[in-house]
């Protein structure tokens, strides 16, 4: 068994508290649930049962449900609740640390790597939200990536005994990825360039059926529920009408400003949620240095790694940042050694330009202009390239003060020390702050849950209610309570789940309930008085339930 060397034994301490820091606020259902996840749980209990199979989020025809699916089991041995639906998604970040690790001491440094799990084990509540509430997709497709890259730096460096296999679940994630989650397209694509890079010559051959069976077999519930699906309810089809539903077109420098200067730092941790300030801002425009810094010595050491010196004892770098000898052109170890440090460098070319893709394509949303601080949830999967982004940063930090002849290469040291020092503080300021707001939290989700009481105990089985409350109320009786959504003008809303509205269209004298002050509110108590029905009013909380005497259906 092999022992711990001091940054892995670092990283493993800073693992294990970020895990029971995670645990805890699972435990505590903080961050607070909403209805997004709610439908996810649904759908998780729809498994469970056995009454579903759903190949997407219900009335979200492109996002995959494998977070239902992880949590459906939980779901039959504990029942339905927050806890168990999250749970999941603990393991996920588990795996996401533990592969962020292997994959940064391979390509970069040993302190480095345990520096990058320091980093992801702090997070505010955009950080979290991401990590350990069933959002879709990115909990899972970040350690999907770097288990993908993995197998493409073992593969190309020829560091993999069973081949086929490697293949075959290098074609079997990324497909479940692409049926997943369509936002990690960029890194898929960056993926299989370093496979390409490595491994092109068995790609012709069997390994790449292999691949390919795999990859089929990961993407299939896509591909069959498409092939079956009515015409305009195809994924692509979907897509592209909730593209042509965003918000107006924004002008180019605002997308700009708010995915660089406000995106990248949200979903680095860096924000509280509600707002960045201009410290927290100036880390986006770092970002892009960083980018292109790395991007500069990935590629110099792409090209040096091709083209060694014979004879001269010239060195490159081995994937855990040491120094290998790479011998004579007659050497088939210095071939080997050309080779691992050729797919090395393409790997952290990859991370780069999968950074660079992601960036960009959210860019190019009006959402990134109109409202990025909603939206940079878009973001999150960039922590994959976090090592990356960091590496100029560490060089500089680490080695020009070693280095150094002159004042100016000792004060680029101190200053690089400083970035670093001063991201953690800030990543520390947001995770202080999510801490400071579980009293708040916990209150609220105290409320949804007397309010599911209050209106069980009237004997409430049907109910109209906006949607941040509908499928939480849902989700929170077990199905007991149905919830047809409305909208601020009590026209009908975005149902995701049809059964639901129909129920409660048919249901005897179904409540009513808002939250009070909300446009809808204010629409409802009109409607009620033209109508004439008395109803019982009854405040939890936030809300404000009502309970008429007689029938009462939304203004048609």
């Amino acid at each position: 068994m092999r022992t711990l060397d001091r940054p892995g034994a670092v990283a493993l301490g800073l693992g294990l508290l970020a895990l029971a820091y995670r645990l805890a606020l699972i435990l505590l259902t903080v961050p607070g649930s909403n209805s997004d996840e709610a439908t996810f749980g649904l759908a998780a209990l729809h498994i469970a049962d056995g009454r579903e199979l759903p190949v997407f989020l219900y009335g979200q025809h492109y996002m995959g449900t494998v977070q239902s699916y992880l949590a459906a089991p939980l779901f039959l041995l504990f029942g339905a609740g927050w806890i168990p639906l999250r749970i999941p998604l603990l393991f996920l970040y588990a795996a996401f640390l533990y592969l962020a690790y292997r994959l940064t001491r391979r390509l970069y440094s040993p302190w480095l790597a345990t520096f990058t799990v320091g980093v992801l084990a702090l997070g505010g509540e955009r950080v979290i939200r991401d990590q350990i509430t069933a959002v879709g997709g990115r909990p899972e497709v970040k350690p999907a990536v770097l288990g993908l890259l993995l197998i493409a730096l073992a593969l190309g460096q020829r560091r993999t005994r069973h081949r086929f296999w490697a293949f075959g679940l290098f074609g079997l994630v990324t497909g479940l990825c692409v049926w997943d989650d369509w936002l990690v397209l960029p890194y898929l694509v960056v993926a299989f360039a370093v496979l390409l890079v490595g491994c092109w010559r068995d790609l012709l051959g069997p390994a790449g059926a292999v691949l390919v069976a795999g990859f089929l077999l990961g993407v299939a519930p896509l591909v069959v529920d498409n092939l079956t699906a009515p015409a305009g309810q195809d994924s692509i089809s979907v897509l592209r009408q909730v593209s042509e539903g965003e918000a107006e077109s924004t002008p180019g420098t605002a997308r700009l400003h708010g995915a660089l200067l406000v995106g990248i730092p949200l979903a680095t941790g860096l924000c509280r949620p509600e707002r960045c300030d201009a410290v927290e801002m100036s880390w986006g425009g770092l970002y892009l240095a960083l980018l292109l810094a790395a991007g500069v010595l990935a590629v110099v050491g792409l090209v040096r790694a091709g083209r060694p010196t014979p004879g001269s004892g010239a060195e490159s770098r081995g994937t855990s940042g040491s120094a290998t000898a790479v011998g004579t052109p007659g050497d088939a170890r210095a071939g080997d050694a050309v080779r691992a440090a050729r797919v090395g460098y393409a790997t952290q070319l990859a991370l780069l330009i999968g950074a660079a893709l992601t960036v960009a394509a959210y860019a190019r949303s009006s959402l990134a202009g109109s409202a990025p601080l909603a939206s940079a949830r878009y973001l999150s999967i960039l922590q994959i390239s976090l090592p990356a982004v960091l590496w100029p940063l560490w060089l500089v930090a680490r080695w020009s003060g070693r280095l150094a002849t002159g004042p100016v290469t000792r004060l680029a040291g101190v200053l690089g020390t400083a970035v670093l020092a001063l991201l953690m503080v800030l990543l520390l300021g947001t995770t202080g702050h999510l801490v400071g707001e579980i009293g708040t939290i916990r209150t609220e989700e105290r409320q949804q849950r007397q309010l599911a009481r209050t209106l069980e105990r009237a004997g409430v089985s049907a109910v109209y209610a906006e949607y941040w409350t509908c499928n939480r109320l849902v989700f929170v009786t077990r199905e007991r309570i149905a919830c047809a959504v409305l909208g601020a003008n009590l026209r009908p809303g975005q149902d995701r789940y049809p059964a639901y509205p129909r129920r409660v269209g048919t249901a005897d004298r179904p409540a009513f309930v808002f939250e009070g002050g909300a446009p809808a509110d204010a629409a409802f108590q009109a409607h009620l008085r033209r109508s004439g029905v008395p109803a019982r009013v009854t405040r939890v909380g936030r809300h404000t339930i009502y309970l008429p005497e007689s029938t009462l259906r939304p203004p048609p």
